[in-house]
Order: structure tokens, then sequence, then C-alpha cells
């Protein structure tokens, strides 16, 4: 059975990272890419504590084992990962009004996939952060069309696009 939470242990942080390990662009093929979707930003276990320091991250869990997360990212933290800092320079072009937690990154096991716990891991994200925040905005890199489909069918809209380090970006965001 899958369990959401939010982190609480540095267990929890290290298969987070394990599992990014596995789904960055340069552990998969150009087919799995394209067929499974993938991450962009590798993380160092500093970052991912201090971000979940301030806010924890989502995690789905079977047994003991995380099998998805969605990262939860502060505006504090627009400086600190340097292929997101062009995202937060967007969105503050935006000047948008609403109070908003980023999503840093999304990803479901492969094993996983296809059995509900993206839009889990979002609706508990949404539970933990209504009332605090009122949207979750995100980026996609546009290749990554699996991840841009998910997004769209769990309510993501589109707000911008921008190019940056020879990428498409998509930035997207859901009310919560």
């Amino acid at each position: 059975m899958i369990v959401y939470a939010q982190t609480s242990s540095k267990t929890e942080l290290l298969q987070i990272l394990e599992l990014q390990q596995k789904n960055l662009p340069i552990k998969l093929t150009d087919d799995e890419k394209q067929r499974e979707g993938f991450v962009t930003v590798e993380h160092d276990y500093e970052t991912l504590y201090n971000m979940h320091k301030v806010h924890p991250h989502i995690i789905a869990k079977d047994n003991e084992t995380v099998v998805g997360y969605a990262l939860s990212m502060s505006t504090a933290f627009k400086d600190v990962i340097p292929v997101l800092i062009p995202m937060f320079v967007e969105i503050e072009k935006m000047k948008i009004e609403q109070n908003f937690i980023v999503m840093g990154q999304v990803c479901v096991d492969k094993e996983y996939r296809g059995k509900g716990i993206f839009r889990g891991l979002y609706d508990k994200m949404k539970e933990a952060f209504s009332g605090k925040y009122s949207a979750i905005i995100t980026e996609i890199d546009t290749e990554n069309i699996r991840s841009i489909n998910a997004h769209k069918a769990i309510g993501f809209k589109t707000i911008c696009e921008y190019s940056s380090n020879n990428q498409l970006w998509k930035v997207v965001a859901m009310e919560i």
C-alpha cells in the first residue's frame, strides 16, 4: 500500500537522491527519456536537507521505500540551484501576486508509474500547503513530453515559456 507523507528522516532524503540518480538524463537512453520522462536537476544532500528544513518534501512510500517524491521549494532557494535561477527570473517578471510554493522536481520510480502516484503526490502537496499558499508553480523541459502531459492532466496550466541553457522551458501553475 502506498502512503503519502512529508519527509522526516535522513533515510528518506537519501532515498530521494537514489531515485533521482536513476532518472537523470545521463542515466537514460533517448528512448527512455522520450517514453518515461526524466529529471533535470541533480541535488546534493545538503541542499535537499536545507530545502526540507523550510518545507518538508512530499513522498510516496511503499513500506519503508520512497517510490516517488515532489520536492517542496521555498522561493528562499531561488539563487541556490543554478539551473533554476532563470525560472525564478521569469516568475519575478510576471509579478505574480499569488503566494506560491515551487515544486522543485517530481519523480516516480519506474516500477510504480501509471498507478496514480504522480497525482497522489500533488494531492498531498496541496493538502500540506493549502492555507499557506494559493498555488504551486514548477517548470518542465519541453522535451519532457510525459511530464508535460502528466501535469496538464491534473490541472496545471502554462503561464509562460522561456529559453535557457539551450533548453525551452514551460513554467506551469496550479491553484491549490
